[in-house]
């Protein structure tokens, strides 16, 4: 498999390192970090989408205007992932599977750009957006149905109780794709959210937390270090502290016990982003 990673939706919140921890300046930077992975058999697979088409046309049918303001959402048709497959040389109806690691608004922007892919996500998570579970706040400025009520063809997955990867429950057996990728529950940001692990060709391990945690001092140290503004941040979106917590202190600690064997990054940290975008 190769592994492309895609900036999908950048913003640009009032703080600067305050809030990311190293911009100058008024505006702080983060990503929105998406993966495209070229496989043998199952074609082109998207790992979340950011922001697609759709939003940039209709912003604020799309968003809430609560969250354009307060993450100055930066807008780019370029950075769209149908606009990203098609600089890399692929033709869009290619991507026949998208893995959601939750259906917040920054992460599935872009589906509908792909509607003839399947849609992979916790059963949990679906069933909380369709629900429209957890408050008026998660319900109707972070869940936007719009961004994926054209989507057709779904495959959930139970959240829990599945096999083990380094001590994590884990989905082994995605439906129409290949073994080395695989969908790990993660709760806490959300009531669904995931990660997902994939199994490079040496047999180490991309591991992309999504918003388990947010900067990269969260992992990697048995100190935690985050930004003022990042800190407020999580607590604000987050539907249960305490899942989310555990669930960031067990991502940390893997970071540390396997540091040979897994790469973790997290979607919204540049440093992260960058650093795996210039590896060949």
């Amino acid at each position: 498999m190769r592994i492309h990673h895609l900036n999908c939706g950048t913003c640009c919140p009032i703080g600067g390192r305050l809030f990311d921890g190293d911009s100058d300046g008024v505006r702080a930077h983060l990503v929105c970090h998406c993966l495209l992975i070229e496989t043998d058999d199952a074609g082109l697979v998207l790992i979340d989408t950011g922001f697609g088409t759709r939003d940039i046309a209709r912003p604020r049918q799309r968003l809430s205007d609560y969250f354009l303001a307060l993450n100055n959402i930066q807008l780019r048709e370029r950075e769209t992932a149908v606009a990203q497959v098609r600089a890399l040389g692929f033709d869009p109806r290619d991507v026949r599977h998208i893995i959601v690691s939750h259906l917040d608004f920054d992460h599935a922007g872009g589906i509908e750009d792909f509607p003839d892919a399947c849609v992979h996500v916790t059963a949990r998570e679906k069933e909380a957006a369709d629900a429209r579970d957890g408050g008026v706040f998660v319900a109707r400025k972070r869940y936007r149905p719009q961004q994926w009520n054209d989507a057709q063809h779904w495959a959930l997955y139970p959240f829990g109780g599945g096999e083990r990867w380094f001590g994590f429950d884990a989905v082994r057996d995605l439906r129409g794709l290949p073994p080395e990728i695989l969908l790990v529950p993660l709760a806490g940001h959300s009531w669904g959210h995931a990660g997902v692990a994939i199994r490079e060709a040496g047999g180490t391990w991309l591991f992309y937390a999504a918003d388990a945690y947010f900067h990269h001092g969260e992992v990697g140290s048995a100190r935690r270090d985050c930004p003022p503004g990042l800190r407020g941040y999580q607590r604000m979106m987050d539907v249960d502290r305490r899942a989310r917590r555990t669930n960031q202190a067990r991502v940390r600690q893997l970071s540390l016990d396997h540091a040979n064997d897994v790469r973790i990054f997290c979607a919204h940290d540049v440093l992260e982003y960058e650093t795996l975008d210039q590896q060949p």
